[in-house]
């Protein structure tokens, strides 16, 4: 594998995790709306934020065990997208929007892991 391929699939699992991440933390902002005092507010958000810290506990654990993040976030998706269907108020778009990049990521982790694998292998 050439080296710029190798590093490219290093990052970019790791990138769009962190892109991500902040993607699905936009969405807790909305509590700031609502109403609430101060400790509700506070409460609330950090409630709202506590997907953004799993992937993102994730994302460190995989930084070391590629392998780790592709059946982790693989399994994230499908229980995303399992869960919306499964309970009729979820609409399709909220399946791509949150469950593709879950996908992609597992995806992308799976890659990395096999060809570092190869490559650790050769040597």
């Amino acid at each position: 594998m050439k080296k710029l391929t190798g590093r490219l699939l290093f990052w970019a699992p790791r990138i769009l995790c962190l892109l991500f991440a902040a993607f699905m933390s936009v969405f807790a902002l909305h509590v700031f709306g609502e109403g609430y005092g101060f400790w509700e507010t506070a409460l609330a958000l950090l409630l709202h934020l506590i997907p953004t810290a799993l992937v993102l506990v994730v994302l460190a654990v995989a930084w070391r065990w590629e392998w780790v993040g592709a059946v982790v976030f693989g399994l994230l998706g499908l229980l995303y997208a399992g869960w919306t269907a499964g309970s009729g108020r979820g609409h399709w778009s909220w399946i791509v929007f949150i469950s593709g990049p879950l996908f992609l990521i597992a995806i992308l982790f799976l890659l990395n892991w096999r060809y570092s694998t190869k490559r650790h292998a050769d040597i």
